[in-house]
């Protein structure tokens, strides 16, 4: 191990934060907190027609959103173009780099030619041992790979990964506009930024020995290699959006809490025992490569489910309801109550949703009074109600001078004494009548939160159709 661990994340801001390049960054960001290190940031923008300021902005947020602190940068490959350019000219004077005088057009041919012959389509080197100056011709440069022996990675996860060199191609470095390849970027930036362990997907795995060369020839040390499994969807192909979300901006917008997403994301080839939830202080002393596999991750949206569920119910009632006001608010719903009514609200409801959106959701009824009331429901349990021992439970409640749980539940049962019925004869149309359903929390903990006045007002709505079978009214 390294004196100094350094680790980076350099996502492309082509696109959103993608749930890999998120468990990545985890992986990354916790590898270089466990051996107190520094977690470095850069963005490689050289994709010049792709890259959106757009795209920076929504990487930062999803990071930070994540929890996922950088301690450096962030760096802008488009920014280092220069360092680039001058390693580029370095391995050309010292003969490990070749101008490559071949057109697009050549190039092509060439391919579709070693198809055809059922050849690897490699470029076959035909300028490689060129001396002359290509007579003012465009030109890249080409890499001057060794054609013999082999490359060994070294990796971390997967043991020794052995690459013949006849099958690596010369690799352009710079293209024929002067633009820096990925390849010769990368190597330049972790080799100046002093990245001791690069952590990365398997899909980059084919790149390593190429990159490995480039060290080499730079005469840079090596970093040591990660490169993690990649996460499938229940259908084992590679997770795409035809198995749902694959953004973290859509998880949060669906209401997943980030230390939620992040632990799930975690268990997406790291295991610790059959620990399923950690702190963010355990995650950081318990995380090593060496409990990362190398089979591919499965992504489950029930088990995450799940994750979100456990941690929304961890949560203070005080830190779930300043977790829901923003959705509340984007809804355009005004919260009835100051932040301790609030508090109750979604006390009621934390057993009962799975996420933050499905709570909000859930819970329509608390902040709204357009009560609506399905034909079907009211002919099933208000028209079939006791219309005396409803109104003797409107007044009953209308008499309270305290207004809990307590209270209403000691009301109910008084009055359900008097007209001689079962709890469920009076409390499922009551419940009908407040929620507009039949399935709520505890319908004495919903009276309280609902309030004295609005529990009266929806019974007075709803007391047209209790025990008539008429059509329902369509809000309070």
């Amino acid at each position: 191990m390294p004196a100094t661990v350094r680790t980076r994340f350099p996502p492309s801001p082509t696109g959103h934060l993608h749930i890999g390049g998120a468990r990545t960054a985890l992986f990354n960001y916790l590898f270089a907190r466990r051996h107190a290190g520094a977690f470095v940031l850069r963005i490689e923008d050289t994709d010049r027609e792709r890259s959106t300021e757009e795209s920076v902005h929504g990487i930062l947020d999803g990071l930070t959103w994540l929890g996922l602190e950088w301690d450096e940068g962030p760096f802008f490959q488009s920014q280092r173009t220069g360092l680039y350019r001058e390693h580029a000219e370095r391995l050309l004077a010292a003969g490990h780099a070749y101008r490559c005088f071949c057109s697009p057009e050549e190039l092509e041919a060439k391919r579709e030619r070693a198809l055809e012959e059922g050849r690897k389509p490699m470029y076959d080197r035909s300028c490689r041992a060129r001396t002359d100056g290509g007579a003012g011709q465009p030109f890249a440069l080409r890499f001057k790979a060794p054609l013999v022996g082999e490359t060994v990675v070294h990796d971390l996860i997967r043991g020794a990964v052995v690459f013949q060199n006849q099958e690596l191609d010369d690799l352009i470095i710079v293209r024929s506009d002067g633009t820096p390849t990925y390849n010769l970027c990368v190597v330049v930036d972790d080799a100046l930024m002093r990245i001791s362990h690069i952590i990365r997907g398997e899909d980059h795995l084919a790149n390593t020995p190429k990159q490995i060369q480039l060290y080499h020839a730079f005469g840079y040390p090596l970093p040591a290699f990660a490169h993690v499994p990649l996460i499938h969807g229940l259908d084992r192909a590679r997770l795409s959006k035809r198995h749902g979300a694959t953004s973290v901006t859509a998880y949060r917008e669906m209401g997943y809490l980030p230390d939620a997403l992040v632990n799930y994301l975690v268990r997406l080839g790291w295991a610790y025992g059959d620990q399923e939830i950690f702190t963010r202080a355990e995650l950081i002393e318990k995380f090593s490569l060496e409990r990362v596999g190398s089979a591919a991750a499965i992504f489950n949206p029930e088990k995450l489910d799940w994750v979100n569920f456990q941690f929304m119910k961890a949560l203070s009632p005080h830190d779930l309801a300043a977790a829901v006001k923003p959705l509340i608010e984007a809804r355009g719903w005004r919260i009835p109550g100051d932040d301790a009514w609030l508090e109750k609200m979604v006390a009621t409801l934390r057993e009962r949703a799975k996420t933050l959106v499905e709570l909000v959701d859930s819970g329509r009824f608390y902040l709204c009074d357009d009560i609506t009331i399905s034909p079907a429901d009211a002919a099933k349990h208000l028209a079939k109600a006791n219309p005396a021992a409803w109104a003797d439970l409107r007044e009953s409640l209308a008499r309270l001078r305290d207004w809990n749980a307590a209270v209403i539940q000691a009301a109910f049962e008084a009055v359900i004494a008097r007209h001689h019925l079962k709890l469920g004869q009076l409390a499922q149309p009551v419940r009908l009548a407040l929620t507009g359903g039949t399935v709520s929390p505890g319908i004495f903990e919903v009276a309280e939160v609902i309030g004295k006045e609005r529990v009266l007002a929806r019974l007075d709505h709803a007391t047209p159709l209790v025990g008539h079978a008429a059509q329902a009214p369509t809000g309070a």
